[in-house]
């Protein structure tokens, strides 16, 4: 596609490109992955029943029946005749069909195992009928890889988001798109104007109905997708281009350039109602805590803030309210943030390019836990907590990955990069 296009096609990295499609129209058919199997059965261990019945083909009737019958007189006569040497026709003709056959008494067809350890052998069938743990399918290339022309190669801003409906919003240039993943349709929200764009960044509301656009301007736009409705515009809160957005309900909290952080109270006129000042640089992280009572903020100055919501101040027109943590050990811009949804005071932070690492925190106490560095290149690492072990790389993008975002249901990834792909 040419540079200039505000639309989005989708296609496998190579030749796709010389193919004209729909904005975000699905590149293929989802490949095919094995549900973990529920089997309860290992088909290689043997299986034996609780008793055995005989078969009755396999039995000598006869003798069966003659040595339960026979009586002390009847053993006497044939010991006699054994012992005549005019009877050794019959003696060694009694023994070939008779006394040498009696293993064929109660034989079977199938002998049982031997059961000279019958409680080892018990323990290991049980062992060998366990279905071994299952690992967790983890796909080595993108399911879906969609051009993103105009994507805003900047570190510092957040331009996209996936909500709680299922759609994710991605800014290309003065143009916001949304991309139902369940339907895999694209539709365009708005291209704002030339002199207010371009969208610096986009969060969607926990309803995942409405959208929140910050812009270069420093204008905060609130909309309605369901409607595709403008609802208002937030003049005035920053000085410069909005670059970070966070929601905590109805407060939408604002980071820019100018190092301010805002929230906004959406519900009522005078929406500013508190202001954090703690940055000297951008702000270019916010993420509230999953409680609500605590805010993290990171910024181009290389400091993380923990903002308590008990420590603000009950008079907005103060204009500053007091950090519950100033955290300095990050050697370059702070931009992400996620707060553990199992343990509320315990967060993860990432550095820029000059630091590259995962710092965990506990944000009561602002002690550092622990701190990984991930040498990342351009590709997305899948790790284990606590251990920190790498499960998986997702390689595919050429270029530096400038925006994640995680499905609802937190089972898919969405990345998009400076190579003008997302996927």
């Amino acid at each position: 596609m040419d540079a200039g296009s505000h639309s989005i096609s989708s296609g496998k990295s190579s030749a796709a490109a010389a193919v004209q499609r729909p904005p975000l129209q699905e590149a293929g058919s989802r490949p095919y992955m094995p549900p973990l199997s529920t089997t309860s059965r290992n088909p290689a261990a043997k299986c034996y029943g609780d008793r055995f019945i005989p078969d009755r083909s396999a039995m000598d009737m006869d003798m069966a029946h003659y040595l339960l019958t026979e009586t002390k007189k009847d053993k006497e006569n044939a010991a006699a005749i054994a012992a005549s040497p005019s009877k050794e026709a019959y003696r060694r003709l009694l023994a070939e069909k008779l006394l040498n056959n009696r293993t064929r008494i109660l034989a079977f067809r199938n002998k049982p195992p031997e059961p000279e350890n019958v409680f080892a052998a018990d323990t290991v069938s049980s062992h060998q009928a366990k279905p071994a743990k299952q690992r967790r399918y983890i796909p080595q290339s993108a399911e879906r890889t969609l051009d993103a022309p105009d994507l805003v190669d900047d570190y510092y801003l957040n331009l996209m988001d996936w909500g709680s409906s299922n759609v994710l919003s991605i800014a290309l240039g003065d143009t916001m798109y949304l991309w139902d993943a369940s339907s895999g349709s694209t539709s365009e929200l708005v291209t704002v104007e030339e002199d207010n764009g371009p969208i610096t960044s986009v969060s969607w509301a926990p309803d995942g109905r409405h959208l929140a656009i910050g812009l270069n301007s420093s204008d905060i736009q609130l909309w309605d997708t369901s409607s595709n409705r403008l609802l208002r515009t937030l003049k005035g809160v920053h000085e410069s281009r909005v670059g970070s957005l966070a929601w905590n309900n109805n407060i939408l909290t604002t980071g820019g350039m100018d190092g301010r952080i805002v929230n906004n109270d959406v519900r009522i006129r005078d929406h500013a109602v508190q202001t954090y000042q703690g940055h000297s640089q951008e702000v270019c992280g916010l993420k509230w805590s999953g409680s609500g009572q605590q805010l993290a903020s990171g910024g181009n100055d290389n400091l993380l803030h923990i903002w308590d919501v008990s420590m603000a101040s009950s008079m907005p027109s103060a204009g500053r309210n007091q950090w519950l943590h100033r955290l300095e050990d990050h050697m370059a811009a702070v931009k992400a943030l996620a707060w553990c949804p199992f343990q509320s005071n315990l967060l993860a932070t990432g550095g820029g390019g000059s630091d590259r690492c995962i710092k965990f925190w506990n944000t009561h106490t602002g002690a550092c836990l622990n701190s990984v560095d991930t040498g990342s290149q351009n590709q997305l690492t899948l790790w284990k907590y606590p251990s920190m072990v790498k499960m998986a790389e997702l390689t595919g993008h050429t270029s530096r990955v400038l925006f994640m975002a995680q499905s609802p249901d937190g089972c898919t990834v969405a990345s998009a990069a400076a190579d003008e792909t997302l996927r």
